[in-house]
């Protein structure tokens, strides 16, 4: 729902902050490690994971896209609640995590407060191979490989309702009419044909 936040940081704390949209004050619960990181500035873009759940709605903030990634594969462990995500990423680094869990190193896991040695396995067990197929440094990214023109504008219009087969083929057409296509202007070509 929200992908994340760009203003101006009202208050600064390591447990939450207090960011202003447009007038409106947002309160998100972030990490350490994203508190290590935006604690000199006074204006900032925070990545938003928006938990649910039956009394509350609450924005863990993350000063990086890969802090933010690596929270939701922790959460999505059975056992582990966004607030145990967020001691994890606030007791060692979200580097450390990652090759803790690629490496299956149960003991770097149980040293995090909160976190036994069921839950230290359990992590392992359900993130290792889902890590191990991303490659070593798919949560330390900054942002997601950019989509070429053609992977964007299939995208965008199979999405609308498409059949993939048809785009590929009309895609494929307009590209041999027209090489130096915009994303857009292959959509806008595209439908045309659709």
């Amino acid at each position: 729902m929200y992908e994340y936040l760009d203003g101006q940081l009202v208050l600064k704390s390591p447990t939450h902050v207090i960011i202003d949209v447009g007038g409106v004050g947002y309160h998100v619960h972030i990490s350490l490690t994203t508190y290590s990181q935006i604690k000199e500035v006074e204006r900032c873009k925070i990545f938003i994971s928006f938990q649910v759940r039956e009394d509350s709605q609450t924005m863990y903030g993350f000063a990086t896209e890969s802090e933010r990634h690596l929270f939701n594969h922790l959460i999505s462990v059975s056992g582990i609640g966004p607030n145990t995500g967020r001691m994890m990423l606030s007791s060692i680094t979200p580097e450390e995590i990652q090759n803790a869990i690629v490496q299956g190193q149960v003991a770097v896991i149980q040293r995090i407060k909160g976190i036994g040695p069921k839950t230290a396995q359990r992590v392992i067990l359900e993130l290792q191979d889902k890590l191990k197929k991303e490659g070593p440094n798919a949560l330390l990214m900054e942002q997601a490989p950019s989509l070429s023109t053609h992977e964007e504008a299939s995208s965008a219009l199979i999405m609308l309702g498409f059949s993939k087969q048809q785009v590929e083929k009309v895609i494929q057409q307009v590209l041999l009419s027209a090489e130096d296509l915009t994303v857009e202007g292959l959509i806008k070509a595209a439908l045309k044909k659709l």
